[in-house]
């Protein structure tokens, strides 16, 4: 079993985030589906948490998550529903996330963004390629409140059909922003995230291609300072001689 499983944490935190309301509705609809789940370390660990209690497998999901992507483990994101279909995660509105007028600070919102589409992706990407953010963008329309912000980023069948049948690619996630504690019915954030992914023998090409080229600098830096040095002793034998 994947190292990642390695990562549960023996027993569940007390400082789960503020539970969300039975009643609070997804800002996106749920994309049916009729496909299988791929078999990768993400999907693995799904379905050894699957017969836990909501509560419980989310909380275990998000200990387990933070730690595959430690910087994202030390911002508090929680992981309220992870599916090939659909990933939720939500941030909570603490001190150390906030801006200077007291609401989730935009690069923490990016980051929650970031966090959803990349792990759809994972969900969906076999175990073979290796995914790497090409280009975000960000736009806010209004204000955010003070309270719990989510992203929700939704693949389709088809995108999910999409992404396993190429090799080497790109797509633009999408992913929504729900600001919990507002009533407007307007978009608080629009973000566009677009990732890629190339098989992971692509990417260790590419380091060994650029370890090999240091290496043949080294050995032409090398080369050329035995060439000095012989020529500057046989200069000496020329003047010793002369």
């Amino acid at each position: 079993m994947s190292g990642l499983l390695k990562k549960l944490p023996t027993k569940l935190t007390n400082k789960l985030p503020a539970k969300v309301a039975d009643n609070t509705r997804l800002p996106v609809e749920k994309p049916n589906s009729t496909l299988k789940p791929i078999s990768n370390q993400f999907t693995k660990l799904l379905s050894v948490t699957k017969y836990l209690p909501a509560a419980a497998r989310a909380s275990i999901l998000s200990k387990a998550f933070g730690k595959v992507v430690p910087y994202v483990g030390t911002t508090g994101i929680y992981y309220e529903t992870v599916d090939p279909n659909q990933v939720v995660v939500s941030l909570n509105n603490t001190k150390a996330v906030q801006n200077h007028i007291g609401s989730v600070h935009a690069v923490a919102i990016t980051l929650l963004a970031e966090t959803a589409t990349g792990f759809i992706l994972g969900l969906n990407l076999p175990s073979d390629r290796v995914l790497l953010i090409k280009s975000y963008s960000v736009n806010f329309y209004r204000p955010i409140k003070k309270g719990q912000i989510a992203a929700v980023a939704s693949l389709s069948d088809e995108q999910r059909l999409d992404i396993l049948n190429t090799p080497k690619g790109e797509m633009v996630i999408p992913c929504v922003i729900h600001d919990r504690e507002s009533d407007s019915d307007r978009d608080p954030i629009v973000v566009e995230m677009t990732w890629a992914w190339i098989p992971k023998s692509e990417l260790e090409a590419r380091r060994q291609g650029k370890a090999t080229k240091a290496e043949l600098e080294n050995e032409q830096l090398d080369n050329a300072m035995s060439e000095s040095e012989e020529s500057s002793k046989q200069s000496s034998k020329e003047l010793e001689s002369n």
